[in-house]
């Protein structure tokens, strides 16, 4: 059992507050998801103009689901570190995945799409892969401790 400074237990309420980056990020894809195509389309033109080589929003699956399995390794802690718990992660992400397309394909103009729960699947994916690098995770540790 982790112990505080003082010797004692952690609460609980502490390892709660661990998850709460997780379920804020859940809740901004879910928003996310929630833009019409027509909605989606309109914010196109001011990303290119920051990101001149966008076509789509189709990196923007990496980008989430890697931000999201990144969010949940500081949740769960250090012993996300072990195989087992990389593939949780990025399990957890793709089911957290499947429901978001699930829930897009109720939007105007925006479907469920298998290509896109790869790519959530590849951003989850690659994020256990960095953090597995010996360097990142030493700092990643440090950082999320």
């Amino acid at each position: 059992m982790k112990q505080s400074k003082l010797g004692k237990p952690a609460p609980v309420y502490r390892k709660a507050l661990r998850y709460l980056p997780a379920l804020l990020w859940m809740s901004v894809i879910f928003l996310l998801s929630s833009r019409t195509g027509d909605e989606i389309d309109t914010m196109l033109p001011l990303f290119r103009k920051l990101f001149p080589f966008m076509d789509d929003f189709n990196w923007g699956h990496f980008v989430s689901y890697f931000v999201l399995a990144m969010t949940i390794d500081y949740a769960i802690g250090g012993s996300a570190d072990k195989l087992g718990m990389k593939v949780f992660i990025v399990l957890l992400c793709g089911v957290y995945g499947v429901t978001d397309e699930y829930h897009q394909s109720f939007v105007g103009g925006r479907m469920l799409d298998p290509a896109d729960l790869r790519n959530d699947m590849i951003g989850a994916a690659l994020w256990t892969a960095v953090s597995a690098i010996p360097p990142v995770r030493r700092i990643w540790r440090k950082f999320a401790s």
